[in-house]
C-alpha cells in the first residue's frame, strides 16, 4: 500500500512504502539521488508514483531501482517514449555502495526502498537495508501499534474525567 500525496506547500513527500515497514525490519537507512528524464520529473510533481513493489538491484558496481512505477501524464511529449516500468539509475557515492555490497551479502539481506521526496529541486529516494520478518513477528508489531492506540485512548479519557 503507499500513501501519495499531492505536492502541496510544505509537503516534501512524494510517496511513501508502508508496506516495506510492515515485510521488513529496516536496518539502515541511505539517501539516494534519482537519475530521472524530464516526464518523469513532471510526472513526480504531479504525484504519479508507486514505489511499493520496488527494490535496489546492485550489479556492476551500481545501484539501480526496480519496480518503481512512474505514470506518465497525459501531456507528454508524443517523440519520447515513456517506459513507466523502467528500471532507473540511484546515484551514491563509492563509501555508500561499498556499505550497500558488504551488508546485502549477508543472509536474508535485501534493499528497499522506503520513501520518496523533494529535497530543495531534487528528487530524492530512502533506500533500507532490510531483514525480512517473519509472521509472528507482524503479528507482534501489530499488536504493540494497538496496545499503543488504546493506551493513550485511556490516558485521554483519564484525562478528561
Amino acid at each position: 500500500m503507499v500513501k501519495k500525496k499531492a505536492n502541496k506547500a510544505g509537503s516534501a513527500t512524494i510517496a511513501l512504502n508502508k508496506r516495506a515497514r510492515h515485510e521488513y525490519f529496516i536496518e539502515a537507512e541511505i539517501e539516494a539521488g534519482l537519475e530521472l528524464q524530464g516526464w518523469e520529473v513532471k510526472s513526480l510533481r504531479a504525484g504519479k508514483v508507486n514505489i511499493s513493489d520496488s527494490y535496489v538491484l546492485l550489479k556492476g558496481g551500481e545501484a539501480w531501482l526496480f519496480g518503481a512505477t512512474i505514470t506518465p501524464l497525459n501531456v507528454a511529449s508524443t517523440h519520447i517514449v515513456c517506459d513507466p516500468m523502467r528500471t532507473r539509475k540511484l546515484l551514491l557515492n563509492k563509501r555508500e555502495l561499498a556499505s550497500l555490497f558488504g551488508n546485502i551479502n549477508k543472509e536474508g539481506y535485501t534493499v528497499v526502498a522506503l520513501s520518496m521526496y523533494w529535497k530543495n529541486a531534487w528528487a530524492k529516494v530512502k533506500i533500507g537495508i532490510a531483514k525480512g520478518k517473519k509472521q509472528h513477528d507482524k503479528r507482534d508489531d501489530i499488536k504493540a501499534r494497538e496496545w499503543e492506540r488504546n493506551k493513550a485512548r485511556i490516558m485521554k479519557n483519564a484525562n478528561i474525567r
